[in-house]
Parts: structure tokens; sequence; C-alpha cells
């Protein structure tokens, strides 16, 4: 079973597409944890059990945590060995968008899929196939491309046509096509471009896409389920991050996602 594989096995299995996104910002973390010896960690293994029944994935933006220097990256370890150990069938994304010539990314392969144990990463596509190949080849791995982001500045460069394409439009194709040799591809496609998502699924047929925006920078659950679900009513990763860790009660604002991607599955 590869990683997209398990993400649909668990997805299936609680009828849920919610993603956590365990962005521990340690200056909006409680006070409570913040006296603890290891506060971003006790805050991850708090938000991981207020929320794991309905979570299909959580995903860790790893500047949260590279911010604090050894401390960060040992509560990051420490996040993951304890996702693995407890919460095995819940799929994992390192969010550090990664991107750079072959061998350095070997680097990276062994540090975020070998040590940390991380399922997945997200990669930028600027240097190419060749460069990423490193990623790709790993099978039991996935590989999370940057497609069409969901930051206002992104048409900046992903809009820029050539042969009446745009960047993001032979991205898309790119992948689908070429790189996903392993079917262990996944795109980014982000929440606040409905009709692009929709433009996405046209060319890619079922492959699953991570879908940050929801939440905070305003992109809506119906529009992302109408225009980005697959085949088999899923093929979506909706994250949220901080609409769920930073909420009053993150239990019921993971749960009440989670039904609200129901509703239109």
């Amino acid at each position: 079973m590869n990683i997209i594989e398990k993400f649909d096995k668990r997805a299936k299995e609680i009828n849920s597409l919610v993603c956590v996104g365990l962005d521990a910002d340690i200056a909006k973390i409680p006070e409570r944890f913040l006296e603890m010896e290891h506060p971003q960690f006790e805050f991850n293994k708090w938000i991981i059990e207020e929320t794991h029944e309905f979570t299909a994935s959580y995903k860790l933006n790893s500047a949260f945590y590279e911010a604090r220097g050894d401390q960060g990256m040992r509560e990051l370890k420490m996040t993951m060995d304890y996702l693995i150990e407890k919460h095995q069938d819940i799929v994992t994304i390192d969010d550090a968008k990664r991107a750079d010539i072959g061998n350095t990314n070997n680097g990276y392969v062994q540090s975020v899929f070998d040590w940390m144990g991380f399922d997945s990463i997200t990669l930028h596509p600027y240097l190419g196939q060749e460069a990423l190949q490193p990623f790709l080849d790993r099978a039991d791995k996935a590989s999370i491309i940057l497609c069409r982001t969901s930051n206002p500045g992104s048409p900046e460069f992903q809009d820029i046509q050539s042969d009446g394409k745009t960047m993001w439009q032979i991205v898309a194709e790119s992948v689908a096509t070429k790189w996903n040799k392993k079917n262990n591809c996944m795109l980014v496609v982000g929440a606040t471009y409905p009709e692009e998502m929709k433009k996405v699924r046209s060319l890619v047929g079922d492959m699953t896409f991570l879908v940050p925006g929801i939440g905070a920078q305003g992109g809506s659950v119906e529009e992302v389920m109408e225009a980005g679900k697959n085949s088999a009513g899923r093929g979506l990763i909706i994250n949220s991050a901080r609409g769920i860790i930073f909420s009053d009660n993150p239990k019921e604002e993971a749960q009440k996602l989670r039904d609200e991607i129901r509703k239109y599955q």
C-alpha cells in the first residue's frame, strides 16, 4: 500500500478528508504549554488527541520548528515519533516546499523520509523532474508538487503562459503524464482558486490534491468539493491549521470541518 492508498483507506474508514495543520507557532501556543519543557510537542500532542478521530492527515510546516533551532527540530521529531507510534494510519505531510539539485535532494530525502519518518513532502517544481528524481524514486513515499498555490501573489509566475497554457497547467500535465510513474505524486491546489482547481482536475484525472486555503485564507469547502473531488468523491486533502489548532475548541472545529465536507461528497 503506497501513501496515496494509505490516505484513501483512512479517508474512507472515517469518512473524512480533513487535514489538520500542526503549525505550532510558539507565539500563539496557549500559556499553559509554554511552561512545559517541550511546549510545541505538548501542544501538538494535545491537538492530535483532540482531533485524530476526524483527521485523515496531519501537515507540519517545518518553518515553525526550524525557527526554534535545536529545540524546535527536537520537538518536530518528537511529534513525528508520537504520530508513528500512536496513529500510524494517519498520513503525515512535511510542508517544507523543498527544491534543489539532485544530489542535495538526496540529503532531504534521507532527513525527511528516513530520519523524521514523514509519509510525504511538498516540493517546488521549478528545477524540473531531473532534480526531484530522488523524491520521485521513493515509491514508498509521496511527493506533493506545488501547482496552483493559495496565496494572493501566486499569479505572478503561475499565470505566465507558454503556447497558450499557464505555468500551473503545464505543471499539472507534466506531473500527471511524466513524473507520476510510480503513482506516488500529488498536487498542491489552493482552495482560493476553485476555477483553476476544476481545470486541474480535468487535466490530471483522479490524482489527489493537497488543498490549503480553507478557513483563515477564505477558501470555500463547497467550492472546493464541487471543483476538486475525484470520481470516488475523494481525492482531496483539505487542510486547516489556524482555524482548528488556535480555536477555543479544536475538537469541535475539526468535527465541523469534517461534517461540512461530508455535505458535498
